[in-house]
């Protein structure tokens, strides 16, 4: 008898072959690696509105106001939704005035355009296309006060937390893409006065002062960069400004300049206003072809799923994109559509404790980390907001985590598998799948599912195994690092 370990360290690797993740995880849905990398599922959802919302949600924002009430706002591509913690129905407080977004992206030019059919499959194209982005909220607070703004409606708004009363426009501060308010609490628009690459200010403690004067810090400036400003967050000691290109820090200096901006990054840009989450002193985003940091330097962030990820995204919709940080698990998540999809249909999580990458296949448009709220809370296309990481329920979709290759011998030899002793919390709590082929190009075939007992009675050959756990309770299991008893079979 000869007991192997099925050791798989924790986390997916998805870069190249199927052959090349030998000995990992190589696919998931609704498991994560916690707590010294044993496997076990996220948590579920719960529904917490009891009426949908109109338009699609790009942007979720909770706090707590003066009286410590917790809010939620919502932004959709069409209107503004807020309400308490009391509530479960959200409230309409779209401004009067708003100009109503795009719900998709849409492009012109370039690759897809023109009859189809026309010219040859694999022609390259030129890189001319012209790409409309779907319209995506950015919000923030000033102290109770939530300030937000839309690109394509370019006016900022505030909101008096009454719910019987619409946001209303901020009266004289310019027209822009994007705010963001300062540590220093400064309220920053982004891509002001029709100029994308300008940052313009109102008064230290203002909204209402947006004209530079000796007895006062209001101000503007025209950043040096070759694209157009996206987004804002604050970090320590300074504020984060990501542009598609390159990124930016703004240091406050006092009179009389007030602050100063320094490109602290090139060619790491930002792929939507929403794709940036920001952990401490550390801020992590997603760009085009890759993630990437800044903790006082920016760094490409290497992702052992990168070909899953970047290989099958649908960039014409990456405006859509976007991220929450998931303080409990250590844990930045993407949300964005494949390839083959117009909206958002699956999530990528990134452990920056454990430095370990999960795949998820559920959709939410839109999520609010958890903090004013015990639970994350998302949004879905049909409208509705859910409460997310409580109870093991995922409506029709079910844990699971797929290995690579697993090599069960050496040479010629053909290995037979007798016995499976699982490790796991709770017997019973998983199914095991055994999916077996002699060479990497043969056919696969399935053995299982086994219900796991120790030992469990399994029978197979193969010179390699890929392992295939399905979560079969609606419980917090874990699984650990099962054996298998092979003995030698024949050579082929």
């Amino acid at each position: 008898m000869s007991l192997i370990k099925l050791a798989l360290p924790p986390g997916l690797r998805r870069v190249g072959t199927i052959y090349e993740a030998a000995g990992r995880w190589y696919d998931s849905n609704l498991v994560r690696w916690h707590e010294r990398g044993s496997m076990q599922p996220i948590g579920g959802w719960t529904q917490r509105t009891t009426s949908a919302m109109t338009g699609k949600a790009r942007a979720i924002m909770t706090w707590v106001d003066n009286s410590s009430l917790r809010w939620i706002m919502v932004g959709t591509h069409s209107n503004l939704y807020a309400f308490s913690q009391t509530a479960e129905t959200p409230s309409d407080i779209t401004p009067a005035l708003f100009t109503t977004g795009d719900a998709d992206a849409t492009s012109g030019a370039g690759y897809g355009v023109g009859p189809y059919g026309e010219s040859t499959y694999g022609t390259p194209r030129v890189d001319n296309a012209t790409v409309q982005p779907a319209s995506m909220w950015t919000m923030d607070t000033f102290g109770q006060v939530p300030y937000m703004m839309m690109a394509e409606d370019s006016y900022l708004y505030k909101w008096d937390l009454n719910v019987s009363n619409v946001a209303t426009r901020v009266t004289g501060a310019p027209q822009g893409s994007a705010v963001v308010v300062t540590p220093e609490r400064f309220i920053f628009v982004l891509g002001s006065d029709g100029d994308n690459r300008k940052v313009r200010w109102a008064d230290q403690e203002s909204d209402s002062d947006w004209t530079a004067g000796a007895t006062d810090q209001a101000g503007d400036q025209v950043i040096e960069t070759q694209g157009k400003l996206m987004c804002g967050k604050r970090i320590r000691g300074g504020t984060l400004i990501w542009t598609d290109v390159d990124v930016h820090f703004a240091t406050y200096i006092a009179q009389p300049f007030v602050y100063r901006f320094d490109r602290v990054g090139e060619n790491c840009g930002i792929c939507s206003r929403g794709a940036a989450v920001v952990v401490g002193n550390r801020a992590m985003w997603m760009g085009l072809k890759h993630f990437y940091s800044f903790d006082g330097t920016v760094q490409e962030v290497p992702c052992e799923v990168h070909d899953a990820v970047f290989g099958d995204f649908n960039t014409t919709q990456r405006s859509k994109v976007t991220a929450f940080h998931n303080a409990e698990f250590s844990e930045g998540w993407w949300f964005y559509p494949g390839a083959a999809a117009t909206e958002i249909d699956r999530a990528v999580a990134y452990n920056y404790q454990e430095d370990t990458w999960a795949l998820h296949s559920f959709s939410r448009l839109a999520a609010a980390a958890n903090g004013a709220f015990n639970n994350p809370i998302m949004a879905d296309s049909s409208g509705d907001l859910w409460d997310h990481e409580t109870g093991y329920s995922y409506s029709s979709a079910t844990p699971y985590a797929k290995s690579g290759p697993i090599e069960l011998g050496d040479g010629d030899n053909i290995m037979r598998a007798r016995r499976l002793i699982a490790d796991e919390t709770t017997a019973g709590d998983v199914n095991v799948n055994f999916i077996t082929r002699d060479w990497p190009n043969d056919s696969e075939t399935t053995y299982g599912p086994y219900s796991p007992a120790n030992p469990t009675s399994v029978r197979f050959s193969a010179r390699q195994v890929r392992l295939h756990v399905v979560g079969d309770q609606a419980v917090s299991w874990r699984w650990g690092t099962p054996r298998l008893d092979v003995i030698p079979g024949s050579k082929r």
